[in-house]
């Protein structure tokens, strides 16, 4: 290395040692320009890593081959996590240049990781003697899920095989990324300015103030209100707007996102997405993609997924009937036209719920401000688990939103860190997520972990929250707490480096206690006078919780079946988008009038990386989980109940990926889930059992 070339990396922030206490990255120092000479670095010192592990002369054993392999990495993954967060969260017109340029270059060096032959010949030779390797269950857990990963990853393929393999990787990796920015793009054009006292009609004053919150951040004018495709815009002016023919545009422009002809057209991308994703199946010979990536799910086989997904998509149906003719005679009362569209559901159903439980948006919100609803969330943590949380100032990060916490156990050591990111902003992709800059493992003395969570909250002052709001401000924790509580030796077992199908359960679990009326009296408080929710209103939002279940069920449920049949496709099958999703809701009778989450051009999930590709049933296989583990606090009496939270501590939330899923679930729970109270909770049991 040159002087010149010395020089270079020291001037680099992401290359330098991360600042005390912490080990945060250099948030205010870090430019987009500065990551490729840093991946440059970071990936040509990880090949020597992975180098010196794989001609290690010793023969290989845990220590020199599996305990390496899990320790290296460590400065490209610490770049790598704070660019993939920052493509995320605050991107930019540079960021995202840089981002096209690195996917196929990420993928790539993946691909030579594992098609390292010399490295897997150490891997595979230790799996094949593990019975005779005395491993302690985390180390044997480690050598079983790393073996997996890089046959997985193809590292069994051949010559020309591995070859094209690579190219398939980094095609992917770069359709990905622009299925992923064609989204962004069309979210952050789109504006529906509201002109007059007629467009504000029936409009709350909490969609209002967030309207021109949303006008301020994009630079219009000070009493300028404007409808962006955030949800959490979006869909309470969906519920509330008088105006149908301005309902009927958000909409429109909602479902249509990627689907529109030009640059952003997102229709070919997913088509090219789907070939290479068969080719990539056909080459580890499965006869679809669906039954290569079930191989490593709970589900295992697509017959499982599918009767989960029908034991809720027919009741679903059937409800809907009931629930169409009620939205139908309140469209007849208001002297709406009928038969009612998909873009009056949402309005004619707030309507039907104020009356029925004398209840709707307006009277929750001023109980649930983000601010005290956050203070909820930290006080289950702590009654559950005994952690504390303390607001760190003064200290930079990606964004003036977010804000930054210690996070403390019951002894007062620090267990990790966690940053919220609450607020919608055109920088920032749609949706809640969360994610993480460091994992934890017990690496190098301890390696805590810093967490972060992103919502989409539109922005005002104070932010009030829907009561959907508050559950993705819960569940979105959940998945935090996972990475918080984290406390296993290897970091590719950590955290929420869990099956797919398992992942959502400890986010899932985490939204029952939003419903819990000690947690709403105590922190459910009114946002002026500081009055805690009205017992009568506490009742009949629980009472209104099943309400319009049958809607919520088939706007998940159906992408879900699509997500399925799409990725079950035999290998070679070609694909038309758009008539492949106009076939299969015709095939299933998606009801017109209530449509589904997500189309193809827009679903995020399975287009803009392969995590929840055949694998968007597992919010329903989770919450089959999460419906009858919560009903171990129900049996024992108490919400907080210390034994069976202790329980769920050690079982779930802190043993990331070293037990079988199925196993830890009955470890916790004494038994193997049921279905019936996930039914029930959804106010589908009946039907089901006709």
């Amino acid at each position: 290395m040159t002087e010149t070339t010395t020089d270079q990396h020291s001037a680099n922030p992401l290359l330098r040692p991360w600042g005390e206490p912490y080990g945060l990255p250099p948030f205010d120092a870090v430019k987009p320009e500065h990551f490729g000479p840093a991946f440059d670095l970071a990936l040509a010192s990880h090949l020597e890593e992975i180098e010196s592990i794989a001609s290690n002369p010793a023969p290989p054993d845990f220590a020199n081959t599996m305990a390496a392999l899990d320790c290296s990495g460590r400065l490209l993954d610490r770049i790598a996590l704070l660019f993939h967060n920052l493509t995320a969260s605050e991107t930019s017109d540079a960021l995202r240049a840089v981002q096209l340029q690195m996917a196929p270059r990420l993928a790539a060096h993946e691909n030579a990781v594992f098609m390292h032959q010399a490295l897997f010949q150490r891997i595979d030779s230790l799996h094949q003697m593990r019975a005779k390797l005395d491993l302690d269950t985390d180390q044997l857990r480690l050598l079983e899920r790393v073996h997996l990963d890089f046959v997985r990853a193809g590292a069994r393929l051949r010559d020309q095989e591995r070859l094209r393999y690579g190219e398939i990787m980094s095609e992917l990796a770069s359709l990905c990324t622009r299925f992923s920015q064609n989204i962004l793009a069309e979210e952050s054009a789109y504006v529906l300015e509201l002109k007059g006292v007629d467009d504000l009609a029936g409009l709350p004053g909490f969609v209002l103030e967030a309207a021109r919150s949303a006008a301020a951040q994009r630079g219009l004018g000070a009493s300028t209100y404007v409808i962006t495709l955030s949800p959490s815009l979006a869909e309470p002016f969906l519920s509330f707007a008088d105006r149908r023919d301005l309902r009927e545009a958000v909409w429109r422009a909602r479902i249509a996102r990627g689907s529109n002809t030009g640059a952003h057209d997102n229709r070919p991308v997913a088509a090219q997405i789907m070939a290479l994703r068969q080719e990539q199946a056909a080459l580890h010979g499965f006869a679809s993609y669906a039954d290569y990536e079930l191989v490593d799910r709970m589900a295992g086989k697509s017959d499982a997924v599918l009767q989960l997904l029908h034991q809720a998509w027919e009741p679903a149906k059937a409800h809907a009937v009931i629930d169409r003719q009620d939205l139908t005679a309140m469209a007849l009362t208001l002297g709406q036209p009928t038969p009612i569209a998909a873009w009056d559901w949402r309005y004619l159903a707030q309507k039907v719920r104020a009356q029925r439980f004398d209840l709707d948006d307006t009277q929750l919100k001023p109980y649930f401000s983000l601010e005290a609803m956050i203070g909820a969330m930290f006080d289950c943590a702590r009654r559950l688990f005994g952690l504390h949380f303390i607001e760190q100032h003064g200290i930079a990060l990606h964004h003036p939103d977010a804000r930054l916490w210690e996070v403390r156990n019951a002894d007062e050591a620090l267990v990790g860190l966690f940053i919220g990111d609450n607020f919608a902003r055109t920088s920032k992709r749609s949706g809640a997520w969360m994610s993480v800059f460091r994992s934890q493992s017990g690496h190098f003395g301890g390696t805590l972990p810093i967490v972060i969570n992103n919502n989409n909250f539109a922005k005002s002052n104070p932010t009030l929250l829907s009561f959907e709001d508050v559950r993705t401000l819960f569940h979105e924790f959940g998945h935090g707490l996972h990475g918080l509580l984290s406390k296993v030796r290897y970091e590719r077992l950590a955290g929420t480096q869990v099956l797919r199908d398992f992942v959502e359960l400890p986010s899932q679990l985490f939204e029952n206690w939003a419903l819990e009326p000690q947690v709403l009296q105590q922190h459910a408080r009114h946002y002026e006078n500081r009055q805690p929710m009205p017992l009568d209103v506490l009742e009949k939002l629980k009472r209104s919780r099943q309400f319009d279940q049958a809607w919520a069920t088939i706007q998940y449920t159906g992408p879900a079946l699509i997500d399925m049949a799409l990725h079950a496709l035999p290998n070679g099958t070609p694909v038309d988008i758009a008539r492949f999703e106009a076939e299969q809701c015709e095939r299933l009778g998606v009801p017109a009038d209530i449509g589904q989450r997500h189309h193809l051009s827009h679903f995020q999930h399975l287009f803009a990386g392969s995590g929840y590709c055949a694998g968007y049933y597992v919010y329903m296989w989770a919450e089959v989980l999460e419906a009858d583990g919560f009903d171990a606090f129900t049996e024992a009496g108490d919400a907080f109940d210390a034994p069976t939270a202790r329980r769920l501590l050690q079982t779930i939330y802190s043993t990331g990926n070293t037990t079988n899923p199925a196993d830890a679930y009955r470890a916790f729970r004494g038994r193997d889930p049921r279905v019936e109270p996930m039914l029930q909770k959804r106010g589908l049991l009946s039907a089901h059992a006709r």
